[in-house]
């Protein structure tokens, strides 16, 4: 797994007063190192440099500690698709729809242990966070949003339904995460960098939902 998360060290962190973003890194760090298999409460408390009870009076379990972990996640989740959506000089839908997909394979490009977490259903208790709920459906009202408008402005093609264009583009985009987070691109033969890659990848994807031009349908 590619290891590109700012992963400051958990002592700094709680030295200045923040014991919670404390065991969430030492959490992340574990897991980069040993895998999720060997990450218990008590191992990041040792990470932390707390005592073993610490963590116990936010985090009531492992699943608990990853949930936040995946809290943490959506929420840089979120900020790098807005911050790609802020590049944008205009109000056009299918570079918007191009720029949400720019922003979430940078994030589980730069974020791999976030996005291994957040992408597990069985390691957090994801609808028993209101956090992870509400974060997810707000960037799911937004895809729909743009989708939607790309459909009236007549910039996508007519014939496409909005909810299997909807999850294709979630599809695409966390499959292609995927492989680049599992190590598949060297067996695919990609010789470009990884953000290179992916953004070409995704360029192909939008340009197959884009409709004609007015000229070219004549």
């Amino acid at each position: 797994m590619p290891k590109t998360e700012d992963t400051k060290t958990t002592r700094e962190t709680y030295h200045h007063g923040n014991l919670v973003e404390a065991l969430i890194a030492a959490a992340i760090a574990i897991v980069e190192e040993k895998g999720v298999d060997n990450l218990s409460v008590r191992e990041v408390a040792k990470k932390a440099g707390v005592s073993p009870g610490a963590p116990f009076r936010h985090f009531s379990s492992k699943g608990a500690l990853l949930t936040a972990v995946a809290e943490q996640a959506i929420h840089r989740l979120a900020g790098s698709v807005e911050q790609a959506l802020s590049t944008l000089a205009e109000d056009d839908p299918m570079e918007q729809l191009r720029a949400v997909g720019i922003g979430y394979l940078d994030w589980a490009r730069l974020n791999p242990t976030h996005f291994q977490i957040i992408s597990s259903r069985t390691l957090i208790d994801f609808h028993g966070s209101e956090t992870l709920v509400a974060v997810n459906e707000a960037l799911r009202q937004r895809l729909e949003d743009i989708v939607g408008r790309a459909k009236d402005d007549g910039r996508m093609k007519a014939s496409l339904d909005t909810d299997d264009v909807m999850l294709s583009a979630r599809a695409f985009a966390y499959g292609l995460a995927r492989m680049y987070i599992d190590g598949h691109f060297p067996e695919w033969k990609v010789s470009r960098t990884p953000e290179d890659a992916m953004r070409r990848a995704l360029d192909l994807f939008i340009e197959g939902l884009r409709a004609s031009p007015p000229d070219a349908r004549r």
